[in-house]
C-alpha cells in the first residue's frame, strides 16, 4: 500500500502521472514518456520548496515563524508560498520585470510578498540583481532564512520521490531528458535512477544565451531554464550530452503538444519535448526515454500561447529543423538555434585550467578542463 499523504495542501504534491508522447512529434510506434509535473499545485518546484523549508526547520536554521527570502523566476516562488502556508512562515520573493503579471498576482494571492528589482546587474544580469537584493533583504531582517536554490543540496535531494515515482511507473529507463536551470531536478532524479539503472544516459536541455554549459550570457526570453550564473547544483559529470534550444523552437513544440496530446507547458516543456522527440526518432525503437515536463501551460497563456506576443517576438518561424546542429565542444561557437554537444564540462573549472589540460567527454564538477568562452553581461530576464 502506498503511504498515506499528509493532510492539507502538502498532500497534493507528488504522484504525478506519466503520458506517452508519440505522433506527430514522433513516427508511429516511437515516442517517449513525459512526467507531468504540472499536476502538482504549482509545478515541479513544489517539491524542493517544501523539502528545503522542512530540512531547514529540522536543522534549526529556520526558526518557527521566521521569514523565508528567495530569488525566483516564478515556479519556486509557488513552492515556497506553499511551504510558507503549510509551516507558518512569511515568504518574500525577489523577481524581475520579466515575471508575468498574472504570476505576481497569484503569488500575492497565496500570501507571498513580491519584490521586483528594477535594474539588471552589469555582469550577472537580472539573476544576479535578484540575488543581490535577496542578500540585502536578509541583512535587513535578522533571523531570515534564504534557501539558495542554486547551491542548496536539499534542492537536489528533494527530487528523490520523483525519481522513485518514475522508476515505479516505467520500470526501466534508458534515457532521461531534463531541462537545466538550478540543476536540482536533473541531478536529483538522475542520481537515484542511476542506482537502479547504471546504464542510464542523462541529456540536459538548456536555452540559447545561457552560461550554464559554457556559452556566453545573452538576453534570454525563455524563463525557467538557463542561467547567467553558474549554479553549483548542476552535476556536470552526470550529463552525457547537452542541447541548446531557441525560443521559437520551444514555442512550436509547446503548441504542437497541446494540439495533439492535450498536455503541454511552458518554455522548458517545449525545449525538453523537442529533444526527447528527436531522441525517440533516432535511437533504437526499444529505447525507453523519460522526459520531465516541469509545469503546465496556464502561466504561459500570454506568452507561449499568445499569437500577438509570439509575432512581436519573432516566434512564428514554423517547425524547427528536423535535426540539431552539432558542435564538438561548448565553446566552439555561439549557438543561436537548436544545437547538440556530447562534450560536457564545468565552465568554472574550465576557465581556470592550464591551456594544455585535456578535455574529457564528461568531467566532474570543478575539475580543470579546457577554456570556454567567457560569459558576457546578460540584459534580459530569466
Amino acid at each position: 500500500m502506498p503511504p498515506t499523504p499528509p493532510p492539507g495542501p502538502a498532500g497534493l504534491v507528488g504522484d504525478t502521472p506519466v503520458l506517452r508522447i508519440s505522433e506527430p512529434l514522433c513516427p508511429p510506434g516511437r515516442g517517449f514518456w513525459a512526467k507531468l509535473e504540472g499536476f502538482n499545485p504549482g509545478g515541479i518546484k513544489d517539491r524542493p520548496g517544501l523539502h528545503m523549508v522542512e530540512r531547514a526547520r529540522a536543522r534549526g536554521e529556520l526558526a518557527p515563524g521566521g521569514m523565508v527570502i528567495e530569488s525566483t523566476s516564478g515556479t519556486l516562488g509557488l513552492g515556497l508560498a506553499l511551504a510558507g502556508m503549510v509551516h507558518g512562515h512569511p515568504v518574500t520573493l525577489v523577481t524581475d520585470p520579466g515575471l508575468e503579471p498574472s504570476m505576481i498576482r497569484l503569488l500575492t494571492a497565496y500570501g507571498a510578498r513580491v519584490d521586483v528589482v528594477r535594474e539588471p546587474h552589469p555582469a550577472g544580469g537580472w539573476q544576479q540583481a535578484r540575488r543581490d537584493r535577496v542578500a540585502a533583504l536578509r541583512d535587513a531582517h535578522p533571523g531570515a532564512w534564504v534557501p539558495d536554490q542554486y547551491n542548496n543540496p536539499d534542492n537536489v535531494a528533494a527530487y528523490t520521490p520523483l525519481a522513485l515515482e518514475l522508476a515505479g511507473q516505467l520500470r526501466h529507463i534508458d534515457v532521461l531528458v531534463c531541462s537545466v536551470g538550478t540543476g536540482g531536478h536533473s541531478a536529483g532524479v538522475s542520481r537515484v535512477l542511476r542506482q537502479l539503472h547504471p546504464g542510464l544516459r542523462l541529456v540536459g536541455v538548456d536555452t540559447i544565451g545561457s552560461t550554464i554549459f559554457g556559452q556566453p550570457a545573452r538576453t534570454r526570453l525563455m524563463r525557467g531554464l538557463g542561467s547567467s550564473i553558474y549554479p553549483r547544483n548542476v552535476a556536470y559529470d552526470s550529463f552525457d550530452e547537452v542541447h541548446w534550444v531557441a525560443p521559437a523552437e520551444a514555442v512550436w513544440t509547446c503548441r504542437r503538444l497541446a494540439a495533439s496530446h492535450y498536455a503541454s507547458g511552458g518554455w522548458s516543456v517545449g525545449a525538453v519535448a523537442l529533444v526527447a522527440a528527436w531522441l525517440a526518432r533516432t535511437l533504437p525503437r526499444d529505447t525507453r526515454i523519460a522526459a520531465i515536463f516541469p509545469d503546465g501551460p496556464q502561466r504561459y497563456l500570454t506568452t507561449v500561447f499568445d499569437d500577438d506576443y509570439c509575432a512581436a517576438h519573432g516566434l512564428c518561424e514554423g517547425p524547427p529543423a528536423p535535426e540539431p546542429e552539432v558542435v564538438g565542444r561548448p565553446d566552439e561557437k555561439e549557438v543561436t538555434r537548436w544545437t547538440r554537444c556530447t562534450q560536457v564540462v564545468d565552465p568554472v573549472g574550465a576557465r581556470h585550467a592550464p591551456a594544455s589540460a585535456p578535455v574529457p567527454t564528461s568531467a566532474p564538477a570543478a575539475t580543470p578542463t579546457g577554456t570556454p568562452l567567457a560569459p558576457a553581461p546578460e540584459g534580459g530576464p530569466r
